[in-house]
């Protein structure tokens, strides 16, 4: 995907996004052994208050994860989605962190896809977003913008291996933004 110029900050792209484990230790057999991220930096916090890792997920842009001996446990529905899209509910509270979509190849996706299942992580069928309806077909049609597959980490953060299958153009900017708030007439 082609990216437009920011007018007003010189953007690099994501330096790091910060999540918390409950086991650093099953963080990195699944980042770093299972889908094969680089383990690049790796930092035991002062005063015994945990650890900080970073993962290389492509482009040096990096996931990185914070352990906390004591970091209360989260809640399915409210920091991250209960289920994975199609099979439940996706929907998690304001300000939450809904799910990371990992970039990959257009041309690589059905072999990503079939490397996940065989490595034993559950994932969801292949979804084909495009404008229809229902927003997304089980064919790949021309109106597919990305192909996606969900799954969970094993602290249930969701992740998406999403691949763009298009350039978008001005025409793709079609909706007005949705306000919760109402206004009396």
């Amino acid at each position: 995907m082609q990216s437009k110029k920011n007018p007003e900050f010189e953007l690099m792209g994501v330096n790091h996004l910060a999540l918390v484990c409950r086991d650093m230790k099953k963080t990195v057999e699944f980042y770093r052994d299972k889908l094969g991220m680089p383990l690049v930096k790796t930092i035991d916090l002062p005063r015994g208050l945990g650890q900080h890792f970073f993962f290389d997920v492509g482009n040096g842009d990096c996931i990185a994860f914070f352990w906390f001996p004591d970091a209360p446990d989260g809640e399915p529905g409210i920091q991250a989605p209960a289920a994975l899209p199609t099979q439940g509910s996706f929907v998690s509270a304001y300000g939450s962190m809904n799910h990371i979509a990992i970039n990959v190849p257009a041309e690589k996706f059905d072999e990503y896809y079939d490397r996940l299942i065989e490595k034993g992580i559950e994932v969801t069928k292949k979804l084909n977003h495009d404008n229809s309806p229902a927003g997304s077909n089980e064919a790949v049609t021309d109106d597919v913008y990305v192909r996606s597959v969900y799954f969970f980490d094993p602290d249930g953060i969701c992740l998406e291996f999403a691949a763009w299958t298009k350039e978008f153009t001005d025409a793709d900017v079609a909706h007005e933004p949705r306000s919760a708030v109402t206004v009396d007439a």
